[in-house]
């Protein structure tokens, strides 16, 4: 009887090193399957948008469709199609909507 007590005591020592190992194995998994893969986009995002020029169609996040007339700072005037003009921020260009209007499907590596 009194081993199985022991057994159980030495067990419960050493589990505060186990939870560290545990931990630290979750933040790996994490790192790689979900914030690493967010900064690669953020970076293929970010390159899309300096890449963009004058005379390029685009789509903004908020579905509006139209032609870049006009690049400033951080700005772009845009052309619609009824004959308006817009300014938008160069961070409201969706990289995966205006490739889609482009026929560019496959992906930047």
């Amino acid at each position: 009887m009194e081993l199985i007590i022991l057994q159980a005591q030495g067990g419960a020592q050493g589990g505060g090193m186990d939870m560290i190992v545990i931990f630290g194995l979750m933040f790996v998994v994490m790192y790689f399957f979900m914030i690493r893969p967010q900064m690669k986009k953020n970076k293929q995002q970010q390159a899309f948008r300096e890449e963009v020029k004058k005379g390029d169609k685009i789509v903004t996040n908020g579905g509006i469709h139209g032609k870049i007339s006009e690049i400033r700072d951080q700005v772009f005037i845009i052309d619609t199609e009824g004959g308006g003009k817009l300014k938008i921020e160069k961070s409201s260009i969706s990289m995966d909507a205006t490739n889609a209007l482009n026929g560019n499907t496959e992906k930047k590596k």
